[in-house]
């Protein structure tokens, strides 16, 4: 797949929603989490850096477009607002529970979040609508149910996104998977696995979460995005395994540093090497990571500055440690500890 950067106006925290034939725009989710509805563009995967405004993103498929040159008088006067309007929706001529999805899209475009899930309850047995009702469910901190909801979407996993794509709807979620990082998700079993990992994290089941990703993995194992949810849990679960550094060590085997999200993958892979005893290695790691700074968020160049840092420190190379921390000390006095390790706290 062929990816390009480009750059995303941050949104307030919350929902909004422009919906219409021929495109939509839905912003909502925890910790920055993003729905994006498109309809003639296309389905999206964004790897989107919470309060940069970058986005990574790979176009997932396109839908059909009409002849370029000037848009029709219809097109070209149509509001958004027009498009959510009842003549729209009561053309469509769907079952009662279907009718209760689009109510639930419609919800969304109001702002009315409960009045959506109390309709994603009545269509509940589709699929796609598991599958909203699971990001929802995760925006309003109720992962429980938002396990379930996830679970319910995977009983016929060959069915999500059909319901979306016989409407023209293309939505795709957001998911933080690093403090440095989220992703876009489209409506797939894929993606719903990593709604479900998010939510079993949530309350705690990280071996539930491990066996998810690690059959993530093993489906998609050239999936850098899966590669570092797998990477981050192992990590949070425990930085002093070895069986899971050891892991960590082999997942990011061999990753060139051309994204954010690959330089993600170094700074685990550093961290992994520093744990193990090999502070001089990471710190090589991290200088090839830092090489490249174009397109790069500044928290994620900080991250990998502090990580050598402490390599330094740990390598017994203390002016080069000194450089690094006086760097970052003058972009952020207060990032981490970095104003206590050059001796500058009271």
């Amino acid at each position: 797949m062929a990816f390009r950067f480009f750059r995303r106006i941050r949104l307030a925290p919350g929902i909004t929603l422009n919906l219409s034939r021929s495109g939509a725009s839905v912003s909502l989710g925890p910790r920055g989490a993003r729905l994006t509805l498109g309809g003639r563009t296309g389905a999206r995967l964004t790897f989107g850096l919470p309060g940069t405004g970058l986005s990574y993103t790979t176009t997932l498929g396109t839908g059909t477009t009409g002849r370029r040159g000037r848009p029709s008088r219809r097109r070209a006067s149509a509001s958004r607002e027009d498009s959510l309007t009842p003549s729209f929706w009561d053309a469509l001529t769907v079952p009662p529970e279907e009718q209760a999805l689009l109510e639930a899209c419609k919800a969304l475009g109001r702002g009315d979040e409960t009045a959506a899930l109390e309709a994603l309850g009545r269509a509940g047995s589709i699929p796609d609508a598991a599958y909203l009702e699971g990001f929802l469910l995760l925006k309003h901190e109720r992962p429980a149910e938002a396990e379930e909801a996830f679970r319910r979407a995977l009983r016929r996993p060959e069915q999500i996104g059909a319901w979306c794509a016989r409407h023209g709807i293309k939505p795709v979620f957001s998911l933080p998977i690093t403090e440095e990082l989220s992703a876009i998700v489209e409506p797939s079993a894929h993606g719903v696995l990593l709604g479900l990992v998010e939510a079993l994290q949530e309350q705690g089941k990280h071996q539930e979460a491990l066996q998810v990703l690690t059959r993530l993995q093993g489906e998609r194992p050239t999936d850098p995005v899966v590669a570092l949810s797998l990477v981050e849990l192992l990590w949070d679960m425990d930085p002093g395994d070895e069986q899971h550094l050891e892991r960590i060590l082999t997942l990011t085997e061999e990753v060139a540093n051309e994204t954010p999200v690959h330089a993600c993958l170094l700074l685990y892979r550093a961290r992994a090497l520093r744990a193990k005893g090999l502070p001089r290695l990471a710190a090589r790691i991290l200088t090839r990571a830092l090489a490249r700074r174009k397109d790069r968020p500044p928290e994620l160049l900080k991250a990998l500055r502090y990580e050598r840092a402490l390599a330094f420190e740990e390598a017994d190379l203390p002016a080069r440690a000194r450089a690094d921390l006086e760097a970052l000390y003058a972009e952020d006095p207060r990032y981490e500890d970095v104003a206590r390790r050059l001796g500058l706290e009271p």
